[in-house]
């Protein structure tokens, strides 16, 4: 992976280099990859929320968000598509995706903290219908299944950082986020470990890419990259 920038969680890709190949190599392991980190951040964010009502840091920030949102409306994904958030973290875009019609709402985190926070965070916002379990993706045994649109904003990037076995966790990845989904069903992954070439690559099986969403661009030594890559896939038999 090339490391001309990085912010402070140590993501950084850039999309124009011969050397962004595909690589099981490509990350060294952090604490990030780890449940124990996620369990104690989402924990201090959690009693933060109680404290002052603040629900915490936004993954990649609000635009992250918007960016999808925009693709959905203008891709017409309808009110009552099944989406599936994994690893929702503080259920931040349930509730803008609640706020702009869609009702049928899952999500997902493997850190309980995460869980309390999310459903704390959508029941101050009125939004009771909304389901979040704690599920670890890697490990659900078949019990995710049936979405028309799964949508990641950072997990599969922690999953490729795990300290133990985080290619096997990959291979997982992939595996269970095709049983998930309906034949059809849509893919957005917003990653700032992967470039657009590597995600290509990895969801090679299974999956139809359908479009690149834009995404800040920036130029480095020469080089011109985007500080997070923005794909949306299709499933496919």
């Amino acid at each position: 992976m090339a490391d001309a920038r990085q912010d402070s969680h140590g993501c950084g890709n850039c999309s124009n280099s011969e050397e962004d190949k595909y690589s099981d190599d490509d990350f060294e392991t952090s604490k990030l990859g780890t449940k124990e980190y996620w369990e104690e951040a989402y924990q201090k964010e959690l009693e933060t929320f109680k404290d002052i009502g603040d629900v915490g840091e936004i993954w990649f920030g609000e635009e992250s968000m918007n960016r999808v949102l925009r693709w959905m409306q203008k891709a017409k994904i309808p009110e009552d598509a099944a989406i599936l958030d994994i690893g929702t973290g503080n259920g931040a875009f349930l509730v803008e995706l609640a706020k702009h019609g869609y009702r049928n709402l899952t999500g997902i985190d493997y850190s309980p903290a995460s869980v309390e926070l999310a459903r704390n965070v959508l029941k101050a916002e009125g939004l009771t219908d909304v389901t979040v379990k704690e599920t670890d993706f890697l490990n659900c045994g078949g019990e995710l299944a049936g979405f028309d649109v799964c949508i990641d904003k950072g997990t599969f990037d922690a999953i490729s950082l795990k300290p133990d076995d985080n290619k096997e966790g990959k291979k997982l990845y992939v595996h269970n986020l095709r049983d998930a989904l309906k034949d059809s069903g849509i893919f957005a992954i917003t990653s700032c470990n992967w470039t657009k070439e590597q995600l290509l690559e990895r969801f090679c099986e299974g999956f139809e890419f359908v479009q690149e969403l834009p995404t800040p661009s920036f130029q480095f030594g020469g080089r011109i990259g985007n500080s997070v890559a923005a794909l949306i896939f299709k499933r496919v038999r």
